[in-house]
């Protein structure tokens, strides 16, 4: 496929959170002109460095932030050109709010794991896992199944960070074990959200737009365990099956650590509340659970010998994937908005058909998250049977694991593995993830069909 081709697909699969009409202004398509054609282009060397950061150590915030940049400036300079000064303004101000409630998410998860490592939550937790003489593979399925089980409850992004924390705490000398733990925590994670309307972010959208009702989604149920089971199952072989190093004497929780936990559980409730019963953005529900630990903190530093400070928990948090995300969002937005939308809908639906284009959209999910893919998805809103809609739900939830860069919860351990598991690790099963893949849509065709 020639270069000129692959920019044009580029922006297929990128295009979310753009506007068909921005207020009263006029909006313009900009997929003919320079502007987009660097746009393009910037983006594509963007994303090429964030998938060799394991190589150059360029952190990959950098060049997607600075790209996004560029992007709104070159958008802004064409519409005040043409007199239209407010429609790239309105137009940003929306993808900023989009970004804003998915940092706050984030940062909030974060900061009750590193309150939770700190009390030495995670640390206890290895220790009791360890006496009870499990083996590395042992440990690889029982991991599994937490990740699988807890994403529906909370999310795929919290799921995989408290998981992550417990593999790294237990096989955190062992490089092969937690590289291929971390695989199978994603794709776990993954799968587990797809079956659940709170599960992923992509499965929120879903249903808040009414497509998909409640009851529906758990029809995913055995195509999504497929998913997670096949390519388990082939890496379980590759895991030397021997027990972690004893380790001796006991590891304490330190004073506050169970409230921690308990209050973590509450604030993944008072999310799940604030959007179910409320109808507000989950960000809100998650910011009033920080409020817990905040005020917790308190009293937990007034003991004469402990120094634990929330906000030293709240600067631990993994600031090069937040500030990530920002760069995807900003960037992806303003392909959007330029009008590559339309083109996308056109070249799938229209000519590839629902199925194809739905099986598609998970490979497409794989290479950037799966958020903006499922939203342009929504946005376009072909017509589609039931059976279709939940199609592009499974695959936009599993698809995002065939690649580390595919999904919150394999960026998000990118960061949190301090560089034993990256994009090449990942890679390296990408051919096993996608036989779990095709055989999830395979059992999804049989089982849902009619």
């Amino acid at each position: 496929m020639k270069l000129t081709k692959i920019l044009v697909f580029l922006p297929l699969l990128f295009p979310v959170f753009s506007f068909a009409n921005s207020g009263t202004e006029q909006t313009l398509d900009l997929t003919g002109h320079w502007v987009g054609y660097v746009s393009l282009a910037l983006f594509a060397v963007a994303y090429i460095l964030v998938m060799v950061e394991e190589f150059t150590c360029f952190r990959k915030s950098k060049p997607v932030i600075f790209v996004a940049g560029i992007i709104w400036a070159m958008i802004a300079w064409v519409y005040t050109s043409q007199g239209l000064p407010h429609g790239t303004e309105i137009a940003l101000r929306h993808n900023l709010l989009e970004y804003a409630e998915l940092f706050l998410f984030l940062l909030v998860a974060m900061t009750y794991i590193e309150a939770m490592r700190e009390r030495q939550v995670f640390e206890a937790l290895k220790v009791w896992l360890i006496s009870q003489g499990l083996s590395f593979r042992q440990l690889f399925w029982l991991t599994g199944f937490l990740a699988f089980f807890i994403s529906p409850i909370a999310d795929n992004l919290t799921t995989a960070l408290i998981t992550g924390a417990v593999v790294m705490a237990i096989g955190g000398s062992n490089v092969r074990f937690v590289s291929i733990a971390f695989v199978n925590i994603v794709v776990a994670a993954n799968a587990g959200g797809a079956f659940s309307p709170f599960g992923d972010i992509t499965t929120l959208m879903v249903w808040q737009k009414g497509i998909v009702e409640f009851s529906e989604f758990f029809t995913l149920f055995i195509p999504s365990l497929i998913n997670f089971i096949v390519p388990a199952a082939i890496m379980h072989f590759f895991i030397e099956n021997e027990s972690p190093s004893a380790i001796e004497g006991v590891v304490t929780i330190n004073k506050g650590g169970i409230w921690i936990v308990a209050l973590f559980i509450l604030t993944i409730a008072t999310a799940v509340g604030f959007h179910n019963f409320l109808h507000l953005p989950p960000a809100m529900g998650m910011m009033l659970g920080l409020s817990y630990l905040m005020i917790v903190s308190f009293f937990i530093h007034q003991k004469a010998d402990d120094d634990f400070d929330i906000f030293k928990k709240v600067a631990r948090a993994e600031w090069d994937t937040l500030l990530f995300f920002f760069g995807v969002i900003l960037s992806v937005g303003g392909l959007g908005f330029m009008g590559y939308l339309a083109i996308t809908s056109e070249v799938m639906y229209a000519t590839l058909g629902a199925t194809n284009a739905n099986i598609l959209i998970g490979v497409l999910s794989a290479v950037v998250d799966n958020i903006p893919v499922m939203f342009a998805v929504l946005t376009m809103n072909p017509e589609m049977s039931q059976g279709q809609w939940l199609l592009v739900t499974l695959t936009a939830g599993v698809g995002g694991s065939l690649l580390a860069v595919g999904s919150a919860a394999g960026v998000a351990l990118m960061g949190q593995s301090k560089g034993l598991y990256t994009f090449v690790s990942h890679l390296k099963w990408t051919p096993v993830i996608a036989l779990g893949y095709g055989a999830s849509i395979y059992a999804h065709i049989l089982i849902n069909g009619v």
